[in-house]
Order: structure tokens, then C-alpha cells, then sequence
């Protein structure tokens, strides 16, 4: 691993969470692959998500619904909308092969809504293909530290 290789990885996902964290889903749909899939499994240590139940599993289709969901404004778990703010942290590079890069860090993310104040921590891994002199996503898995607890809507996206 090179640091210009973590320095370039490291921009890209943080500019994905700014992108959600202020409302840019075009934007953030455009950073993905278009066979790329959000995961967030209910169970910590799955790895079967196909054949499991998650909270997530989404192609570019239910990626849209879940945008569309969140700003039209008649899904009770999104009115009124969350805001949000995400620190991005602790980046390691588990695989690079030139084209397709894995790697793995910590996301904190606070959530404010009908003041009430919440926070989720989790493990993320993105699966990242070379797209020109930037990425796309392949794959983003999200294992919420608290999964398997009782979580009070996440209608978001993490």
C-alpha cells in the first residue's frame, strides 16, 4: 500500500459521507457501480447476506426507492428528515490488486431527529473499483456494532 493510494481512498469515502450527510444522493448515486450493493446485515457475523435477512440489501433500483423514500417525505421513519454528521476513521487496506481496492474503517455517525440525539458505530468495508483518476463502488457493507440489538429505525442511509 502506497499513502497515495490510502490518501486517494480516504477523499473518496469521506466525500461520500459529506455527499449524505448534506442531502447530495445524486451525487452519491453516481459514485456507484451500477451492479454495486449496500449491505447492512442484521446478524454481526454473517457473511451469507444473499440467503440471510438484513436491514440492507440493495441493488441501484432499492438504492433509489430508499433515496426517494427518505426525501419524499411520507415514510414516518424519515419525517421529518434525520439530520446527520458521520466521522470516517481508522482506514486499512485489506486488498488491492491495481483495479479493485478492499479496505476496511470505522464510521460514528449522530443523528438528530425529533430532538433526539443518536449514535450508531459500525465497521465498514468497501469494495472499490478503479473508475478513471477516483473510484466506484462495488460493494459497501455496513456491520453495525449494535446490530443484533433493538434498533429504532434506521431510515437513512448509513
Amino acid at each position: 500500500m502506497t499513502l497515495q493510494l490510502l490518501q486517494e481512498i480516504t477523499a473518496f469515502i469521506w466525500a461520500e459521507g459529506d455527499m449524505l450527510d448534506h442531502g447530495e444522493y445524486d451525487a452519491w448515486q453516481a459514485l456507484w457501480a451500477e451492479k454495486g450493493i449496500y449491505i447492512i446485515p442484521i446478524d454481526p457475523s454473517e457473511n451469507d447476506f444473499e440467503n440471510t435477512l438484513n436491514y440492507a440489501y440493495d441493488n441501484a433500483h432499492m438504492r433509489q426507492l430508499r433515496v426517494q423514500r427518505l426525501i419524499g417525505g411520507e415514510s414516518i421513519s424519515t419525517s421529518p428528515q434525520p439530520r446527520t454528521i458521520r466521522t470516517i476513521s481508522r482506514f486499512r487496506v485489506l486488498s488491492n490488486d491495481g483495479e479493485f481496492v478492499t479496505v476496511r474503517c470505522a464510521q460514528n455517525l449522530r443523528e438528530f431527529r425529533k430532538d433526539v440525539l443518536k449514535h450508531y458505530s459500525a465497521d465498514v468495508i468497501y469494495e472499490l473499483q478503479r473508475s478513471g483518476d477516483s473510484f466506484q463502488i462495488q460493494r459497501k457493507l455496513i456491520r453495525l456494532i449494535n446490530s443484533d440489538d433493538t434498533l429504532a429505525g434506521i431510515g437513512y442511509i448509513l
